[in-house]
């Protein structure tokens, strides 16, 4: 079985490879992309729902530790705040709930192996 270790290294490379905020965030502030553009809006969609299946996989074997490295509300702050998503917006919820449950999880597992 995989560890926590080698997952989180697994699933940071997957999100790392289509995280929006290095390259297209840019060309947004820059004005070269708006921030209402059909691609952005795809990409974004995209990511969040990497994000949430790799916080739905990360479910059965992340620790307290990992499951924090994943949070996903500081990536999400930083979109929110430059206008290219939307506090209220359902992908939005759905990675913050997918992150809950894993964070969750994680607490279950700690607190059974501390019993």
């Amino acid at each position: 079985m995989e560890t926590s270790e080698q997952f989180l290294d697994r699933a940071m490379k997957l999100l790392q490879r289509s995280d929006p905020i290095p390259k297209l965030l840019p060309q947004v502030r820059i004005g070269r992309m708006d921030r209402d553009s059909p691609a952005l809006a795809a990409i974004l969609e995209s990511w969040l729902e990497a994000f949430v299946q790799v916080l739905k996989d990360g479910q059965a074997v992340l620790n307290v530790e990992g499951a924090l490295r994943m949070d996903p509300n500081p990536r999400l702050a930083v979109l929110i705040e430059a206008g290219v998503l939307a506090e209220n917006q359902p992908h939005v919820q759905a990675v913050r709930d997918a992150w809950s449950d894993a964070m969750r999880a994680a607490q279950q597992r700690a607190g059974t192996a501390a019993a």
